[in-house]
């Protein structure tokens, strides 16, 4: 029955001076040097201090947690080989954007130059998960009613308190910093594929994009892929922390694709009800509440991941992710990323005490 869904994951990670613990540009050899090892697994990125590496398209949670740990561990070796340490977090904790240098591209010269300082400070890191769908109108389906759970699953990764030595009072500033770009945040409700594809359309035909990459929601359809794209989430600190998310993203898609061919639905929320609820994740994590839209009151962010766990319980069999998705308890037990870092911090009140223990988690159980 869920066959068709599929995983890629994304991940984008901090390359670093191991000395300073400063970010730092390594001029394309991680890449030139991955390259010969995973292909096109691993990519260059905006920022020269940041690589990407994505999964193969995976048919299970097992495959996936099976090529992120390779891809961990191989841009690991590469990079301390070369003289860079690596980690995971949604921001650094203290390096400054002003002095990160820009990749030579064509396409992120293009965007310097539409967007100018609010692209050259989006020094962010992330996790996008990719949930394989059997056709576009069902991918779109789904995507309008998953909306309502991003929140959720978002405040179980938030994993950025630091921005430029600064303790933020957030537990995603990721999610801040990216707020400067257009086409940003929760996407609306599309009631069609020709509707949504008209909308893209529009925005290329008025030179607001030249491609439907730059439509930067939280959660897309993906323009050339049949899969729902999942971009909410900072990139986790362990393994452990992605293919949890990751298997929650595709049990959440899974279910609403089950109470479809149920001829039933989710309820549709407003893009501004939801909003309020990821804002409230960003700034608290799982520490503090959301609104349960149809009680229409405040409830404890923990109280609404239990009945998040609850509501996919029918499907995590099928798809063999019970083990995995069992480890959101780990989370709620141990804190997020967010408040591992904070942790540190409390006990050091040292930052770069701080970017060691991102460090020392990157191969934690790879």
């Amino acid at each position: 029955m869920f066959r068709a869904f599929t995983l890629g994951i994304e991940e984008e990670y901090m390359v670093m001076d191991p000395t300073t613990r400063e970010l730092r540009s390594h001029e394309q050899k991680i890449v030139e040097q991955a390259h010969k090892v995973i292909r096109d697994q691993v990519k260059a990125e905006f920022h020269q201090a940041v690589v990407e590496v994505g999964t193969q398209i995976c048919a299970n949670i097992q495959e996936a947690r099976e090529d992120v740990a390779l891809l961990r561990r191989t841009i690991t070796q590469i990079a301390g080989d070369l003289g860079f340490s690596i980690g995971a977090s949604g921001t650094h904790p203290f390096s400054k954007w002003e002095k990160q240098m820009i990749t030579d591209h064509p396409r992120y010269f293009e965007i310097v130059n539409e967007m100018q300082d609010a692209a050259r400070s989006n020094l962010i890191f992330g996790l996008h998960v990719h949930v394989g769908m059997e056709n576009r109108e069902m991918a779109l389906h789904i995507a309008n009613s998953v909306r309502y759970f991003l929140p959720h699953i978002f405040a179980l990764s938030t994993n950025s308190p630091f921005w430029e030595g600064r303790n933020t009072g957030f537990k995603s500033f990721r999610t801040k910093v990216f707020d400067k770009f257009p086409r940003t945040g929760i996407p609306d409700y599309f009631a069609s594929i020709e509707e949504y594809d008209n909308y893209i359309k529009l925005l290329v035909k008025t030179n607001c994009i030249d491609n439907a990459k730059k439509v930067w929601w939280d959660l897309r359809v993906h323009p050339f892929f049949n899969t729902v794209e999942f971009r909410i989430c900072d990139v986790p600190l362990t393994i452990d922390d992605t293919i949890t998310l990751a298997a929650l993203f595709q049990a959440v898609c899974a279910k609403i694709y089950k109470l479809r061919m149920q001829n039933l639905n989710f309820i549709i929320y407003n893009r501004a009800l939801v909003n309020e609820n990821k804002w409230r994740a960003s700034r608290y994590g799982i520490d503090g509440n959301l609104i349960d839209f149809g009680k229409e009151m405040e409830v404890n962010t923990r109280s609404l991941i239990y009945e998040l766990l609850d509501f996919i319980d029918d499907v995590v069999d099928d798809l063999g992710s019970r083990d995995v998705i069992k480890a959101t308890t780990d989370i709620l037990a141990n804190g997020t990323g967010a408040d591992r870092q904070l942790k540190v911090f409390e006990e050091t009140q040292d930052l770069v005490a701080v970017t060691d223990y991102i460090h020392s988690q990157f191969l934690k159980n790879c």
